[in-house]
């Protein structure tokens, strides 16, 4: 983390911080103080490098932890915030209830990988849908439950559920609900008070929706012309019995599957203004 991020308020510029709100503009690498004007500049800037993800053309390792979401942040918000890809350095939360992940006590680290096992431990491969929705709620719970930057939870975690669904039959269409139905999913998934674990029930519905089945890959129109030239020609003997026997074969197993928000713009206690 670059020096100097250390505070709730040492994260805006001092002239522009009101106590009150809790709340002013954020430090950026544009040296912008208008907090809309900051907005546009950054929405603009990392829409650009999220479509750079999306279209390959940046090779993140899909190790789906901690890593996997540091280096997708650092990707999208690198012309924005000196401290893209890190941990934010100060405990947060949102309107009523548990704040998120803490920092000073390595909760944040603790949802991820928990994020881990379950992303790892799937077989995304030869998932059934419901299945592909109930486990892919689940993680988003707990990234978002671990929240662990100051600003852009939504946009890297948006990108970790395109790669998690990249290995799956599936894949996402995020404007399929409103940003309201988001968020309010997003929020009832939190735990309570009291809780560790986050509850994804509310974003089951959500997933549902926009979860979408990719579509099947193009038939080859020449397989079965090349077929029926590849069975005129006569073979020799050897190659005419070669893999006899082998039909008893049985193929490899494979594993069976296991078990967004507004600006993040306020301090531990904080409501949402």
């Amino acid at each position: 983390m670059p020096e100097g991020f250390d505070t709730w308020e040492s994260y805006f510029y001092p002239e522009t911080y009101s106590p009150q709100l809790g709340n002013g503009t954020l430090r950026n690498k544009f040296d912008e103080r208008d907090f809309f004007e900051l907005k546009d500049r950054e929405y603009g800037q990392t829409a650009r490098r999220g479509f750079e993800l999306e279209a390959g053309m940046v090779d993140i390792p899909k190790t789906f932890d901690a890593e996997h979401l540091k280096a997708i942040h650092r990707y999208l918000f690198q012309d924005v915030y000196e401290w893209a890809g890190e941990y934010r350095t100060v405990n947060m939360s949102k309107g009523p209830g548990r704040e998120f992940g803490r920092v000073d006590n390595g909760e944040v680290d603790r949802y991820l990988s928990e994020v881990h096992q379950v992303a790892t431990s799937t077989d995304w491969a030869s998932i059934s849908r419901s299945d592909f929705i109930a486990t892919s709620a689940t993680v988003f719970a707990y990234v978002n439950q671990a929240h662990p930057f100051r600003e852009g939870n939504g946009r890297t975690s948006k990108q970790f559920m395109h790669d998690v669904a990249a290995g799956s039959p599936f894949r996402f269409e995020f404007d399929r609900v409103t940003p309201e139905q988001w968020n309010q999913g997003s929020a009832m998934s939190r735990p309570d008070l009291d809780k560790h674990a986050p509850d994804p029930t509310s974003l089951v519905p959500i997933f549902h929706a926009i979860s979408v089945e990719m579509p099947a890959p193009a038939a080859d129109p020449l397989a079965d012309v090349r077929a029926v030239i590849g069975g005129s020609y006569q073979r020799s003997p050897n190659e005419a019995t070669r893999g006899a026997g082998q039909s008893g074969q049985q193929p490899p197993q494979a594993r069976r599957s296991g078990p967004g928000y507004m600006s993040d713009r306020f301090p531990t206690g904080g409501l949402e203004r």
